[in-house]
This record gives C-alpha cells, sequence and structure tokens, in this order.
C-alpha cells in the first residue's frame, strides 16, 4: 500500500529518478514545504488509517503540551475548536431524550405512589369498616357485648396505630432512585396483601352481611384478626426487604473503565437491579471523583509519538525496462536500501519511548511539588494575615468587625494565582470554581482551621460528593446485563454500569464456606518445674 506523508522541513519518495523534470518538481516541493514550517512553526502531521473506536488528539494539544511554560495561564492564551456551551445536533437529540426518560420515570414513580396509596387506605379502612357497617345495616338486630367488646376496640386502635406507624417506616420513604424493573418482593407483598383483604371482605360479605350477623362480639374478633393478620404480613415484608439482605454472602469487585479504580464490596443476597443501586450508592461516596483532564495525558503520549514517526514509500521499486540501464537500477536499489535504513530507525527510536515516558513524568512531579510548596507558602502566610486580622479586630468597635467571608475575600487574591497554577498543573481546575474556593476558605476561617485543613480538598483528590452537584446530580446510569436485571446474584456473574463518560465493571464472587475446627490445648502443659541444685561451685 502507498503511503504519503508530509512532515518539516523533510519530504521523502521513494521511486526511480525520472531526469530533470522530477528534480524540479522535488525542488518546488522542498520550496513549498520550507514557507509552509515558516507559517506554521514546524507543524508536524501524519496520515494514517486509525480504528473509528476513540481518536486520537489533535497535533495542537501536543504543541501545546511541548510548548508550555510555568506561567502559561497569564502569558498565553488557549484557543479550542469547540465552545464549552456549544451544542451539536447529537448534543440535542441527547437532551430530547433524557427529557422523555425523566419524563417517563416520573409518571412511572407518581403512579406506584398512587397504587400504594390506594392499597394502604383499603388495608386501614377494612378493619373499621368491618366495624361500622353492621351498626349502619341492622343496628337493632346486634347483641350487646359490653366490656368485652370495647377492649377489643382498644386493642384494635392501638394496633393499627402501631401498624400505620410501621408501614409508614418501611414503605413510606423517599426512593433513593429510579430501576429499571419491579422491586420482586415488594410486588408480591402487595398482591399478597390485595388477595388477604380481598379474601377477608368476600368471606365478610357472605358469611356476615348476606346472614345479618347478630353476634357483634364475634364480628368485632374477626376485624382484631384481620388486623393481626396484617401485623404478621408486615413483619414478613421485614425479613423479605430488609433481614434477608444483611448477612454478607457475595464479593463484588467495582472498576471504573477509564482509569481502573477499584473497589471491593460485601453484599448480601440481592437481586442485580439493587445490587448496582448498593454500588453505585458507595460510589459517590468511596470512589475519587471522575477526572477526564487527567487521562488525555497518554493519548497525547500517543499522539506525539505518531507525529515523530515518518512513513515511507517503500513500494517504489519499479521492474527494470530493456531500455532502462545499470545506472537506474543502481539508484533504485540505494534509494530503497535507504529506505529500509529510515523505517530502522524509526523503529529504534519507538523502542526508546519509554525513557521519553520516564522524563515526562519526572518533570511532570518536579513541577507538581513545585507549585505545591508555593501554595503552601502562599496559604499560610494567608492565614497569618488572618490571624492579625483577628487580633486587631478584637480591638475595634463591633460594627466595624469583619465577617468570614469578608475575611476570605479579602485574603482570597494572595493565594488565588498559586492555587490556580496548582489546580491546572494537577488538571482539577474544572472541579473547583471562585465562588466554592471562597465558601471553603470562609468556612475554614469560621470554625478556626489551619492552612493544612484548607488545602487537603485541593492536594488530594476527595469523593464525587465532596464536588458540586453538577458533577453527580443529574447523571442517569444504565445497567447492562445478560441475566434479568431482577434475577439474584449469583457467583460470576458479570454486568456493568454506564454513564457518559466511563462505566464500572463489576464481577460477582460469591464467599467461600468457611469450615472452622477446634484444637484444645491442656492448660497443664503450660507449666514448667524449675529444678535448682544445692551444690556450689567451689
Amino acid at each position: 500500500m502507498d503511503t504519503e506523508s508530509t512532515y518539516s522541513g523533510y519530504s521523502y519518495y521513494s521511486g526511480r529518478s525520472r531526469g530533470s523534470h522530477r528534480h524540479g518538481e522535488r525542488s518546488r516541493d522542498r520550496d513549498r514545504h520550507k514557507s509552509r514550517n515558516k507559517d506554521s512553526r514546524s507543524e508536524k502531521s501524519v496520515t494514517i488509517n486509525t480504528p473509528p473506536a476513540e481518536p486520537l488528539l489533535g497535533d495542537s494539544s501536543v504543541r501545546g503540551e511541548q510548548v508550555q511554560d510555568d506561567n502559561w495561564g497569564e502569558t498565553t492564551t488557549a484557543v479550542t475548536g469547540t465552545s464549552e456551551h456549544s451544542l451539536s445536533q447529537e448534543d440535542i437529540v441527547r437532551i430530547t431524550k433524557d427529557l422523555e426518560d425523566s419524563v417517563g420515570l416520573d409518571c412511572r414513580r407518581y403512579f406506584t405512589l398512587t397504587l400504594a396509596v390506594i392499597l394502604g387506605l383499603l388495608v386501614f379502612l377494612t378493619p373499621l369498616a368491618f366495624l361500622v357497617l353492621p351498626y349502619i345495616l341492622w343496628p337493632e338486630k346486634l347483641q350487646t357485648c359490653g366490656t368485652a367488646c370495647e377492649g377489643l376496640f382498644i386493642s384494635v386502635a392501638f394496633k393499627l396505630l402501631i401498624l400505620l406507624l410501621a408501614v409508614w417506616a418501611l414503605f413510606f420513604r423517599s426512593p433513593r432512585a429510579g430501576l429499571p424493573r419491579v422491586f420482586v418482593f415488594r410486588a408480591l407483598l402487595a398482591v399478597l396483601v390485595l388477595l388477604f383483604v380481598m379474601s377477608y371482605w368476600l368471606f365478610y360479605g357472605v358469611r356476615i352481611l348476606d346472614t345479618q350477623d347478630e353476634n357483634y362480639q364475634g364480628i368485632v374478633q374477626y376485624a382484631v384478626s384481620l388486623v393481626d393478620a396484617l401485623l404478621f404480613i408486615h413483619y414478613l415484608a421485614i425479613v423479605l426487604l430488609e433481614l434477608r439482605q444483611l448477612q454478607p454472602c457475595f464479593s463484588v469487585s467495582v472498576m471504573r473503565s477509564t482509569d481502573g479504580e477499584k473497589r471491593h464490596y460485601n453484599l448480601g443476597q440481592l437481586s442485580i437491579q439493587r445490587a448496582a443501586l448498593a454500588i453505585l450508592e458507595h460510589y459517590y461516596c468511596d470512589f475519587p471523583v471522575h477526572n477526564p483532564a487527567l487521562l488525555s495525558a497518554s493519548k497525547s503520549r500517543a499522539a506525539k509519538h505518531l507525529a515523530g514517526l515518518k512513513v515511507y514509500n517503500v513500494d517504489g521499486e519499479f521492474p527494470a525496462s530493456p531500455a532502462d540501464g545499470p545506472g537506474n537500477n543502481a539508484a533504485a536499489g540505494m534509494a530503497h536500501s535507504q529506505s529500509r535504513a529510515m523505517i530502522a530507525a524509526a523503529a529504534r527510536r519507538r523502542d526508546t519511548s519509554h525513557n521519553e515516558l520516564y522524563y515526562e513524568e519526572a518533570e511532570h512531579e518536579r513541577r507538581v511539588r513545585k507549585r505545591k510548596a508555593r501554595l503552601v507558602v502562599a496559604v499560610e502566610e494567608a492565614f497569618t494575615h488572618i490571624k492579625r486580622m483577628q487580633e486587631e479586630d478584637q480591638k475595634k468597635t463591633p460594627g466595624d468587625v469583619m465577617d468570614p467571608r469578608e475575611a476570605a475575600q479579602a485574603i482570597f487574591p494572595s493565594m488565588a494565582r498559586a492555587l490556580q497554577k496548582y489546580l491546572r498543573t494537577t488538571k482539577q481546575q474544572h472541579c473547583h470554581s471562585m465562588e466554592s474556593i471562597q465558601q471553603h476558605l470562609a468556612f475554614c476561617i469560621t470554625n478556626n482551621m489551619t492552612p493544612k485543613a484548607f488545602l487537603e480538598s485541593y492536594l488530594s483528590a476527595g469523593p464525587t460528593l465532596q464536588y458540586s452537584r453538577n458533577h453527580w446530580l443529574a447523571r442517569q446510569w444504565t445497567l447492562i446485563s445478560e441475566a434479568s436485571v431482577t434475577s439474584g446474584l449469583s457467583d460470576g456473574s458479570i454486568f456493568q454500569l454506564k454513564c457518559v463518560d466511563f462505566s464500572l465493571v463489576v464481577t460477582t464472587k460469591k464467599i467461600p464456606y468457611i469450615q472452622m475446627s477446634e484444637e484444645y490445648i491442656d492448660p497443664k502443659s503450660h507449666k514448667f518445674v524449675l529444678r535448682l541444685q544445692s551444690e556450689t561451685s567451689v
């Protein structure tokens, strides 16, 4: 396959020499390349066929990394291809889809809540209806039961109150997430309660309403038995929904697909969708925030490596014709061997790329340490200034004392430049806004924290919930699993939690059965006798 490449100040074409016309074309190409180099400042580019999976970074970003100095934030202007707030057609389609999905989730949530409220009213009004209907339909036929019925009334009242509080504590809680499928155990319990109440109503209509039973004490006991059965069903709900999952049965490994960050958790008997929900709750608290800027370093090195490669055409050896002399054949052979030698040199350069990586990382660590030292000194000086201001405020009148926010705004400019440079070097500038930094500084001043406590949020990456709500609030996750999401976890099951920027790959392993044995040690075996000889040395 023929490959053509354009390089800074150099262009090579393999083939046979065709006279002065070919020589003139090469001269014009060389002059054109020289003029282009003066305009583009040694821009390197190479045309290759890359797989459509993930495009490499452009050469402009590589050049920006090469010429970046310590004061690039104040001395240069970064120009990007697309604006941060620009919208493409794909973005509009994705936003429309997200809105439709959110409307569907809201409708399903309210529909489920409506069904739960209707079922709850049916459950709590049924015992009361059993007690009231006989007094409304046939009051003259009822037998008085006296003190026994009054005691049963008190029992029914307190049991219903206990049941109401228990149902409110277990079921009527704010939803933590919207799951793709129905929670199987909760649906089974709802069906069980509905069938149970309907069977009680059927028996009540056939045996009491049709016959107009006169034994009111029996009717009251019938209502008490219904309340007792509902309490037992609620106990069953606690066992299935809460207690069953407490005992750890599986060890899950969660790995982030972009940077390989990994955590391990122990889970109980859960369905795949419930396990995914538990993993996401742990993710927001345990995993450091996802920083896509840190991943661009490897892509930048790959782009730099590809820009440094020179691709030559080694297929320029034409078959010799009788008209060609021995000189042309010798020139073609020399060009062919020269191309082979240059390709071998490029391969040797590729083998030494680990040295470039080593020195790049060492240089980056040196810059980070230097800017960290500058930041620490600037923050300590700012907090020392705060202490002086506090001592001066004690001598002033109460009306002239500065509040913590005003003090934070007063000392923030002294540390802003060092903090900005450090955040840019560590690629954290998108995680912290000026407003959030000032709020954190005011918080530290209010609680009399040290400079080290203030810097802890910026020197090391924290969990996702530590940052602004834009990093986690409106993020929608997609559960990808070969098995049904309502099925339980099993040994070796694998599923993914995918969002826009990355995915979490979850691997499940069952905790093995542990066999323990006991070994008895006789307490007398630890006793020793010390025998002293009475003879003394002379």
